[in-house]
């Protein structure tokens, strides 16, 4: 479940520290919108070329650290 740790960063020079896409200014929550309103990987994956399955996996166990343990966050430099 740590896989998102390679592949989700927030860094406050990047998009005001919203988490995004390692290597990336693609934040996360444009997949959980995606996501949320029925796109499938491959839809997103066309959507954003530069993302990989592994990539919109590590959003959804990102989102469930992030449920489990509200307190914490991840804070890449």
């Amino acid at each position: 479940m740590k896989e998102y740790n390679n592949r989700i960063i927030s860094n406050p020079k990047i998009l005001s520290g919203k988490p995004v896409f390692k290597g990336t200014r693609i934040p996360i929550s444009i997949v959980l919108t995606m996501l949320r309103d029925g796109a499938s990987f491959q839809k997103i994956i066309e959507e954003y070329p530069r993302l990989t399955e592994e990539d919109i996996k590590a959003v959804l166990d990102y989102s469930v650290f992030i449920v489990d343990h509200p307190e914490e966050e991840i804070i890449n430099i």
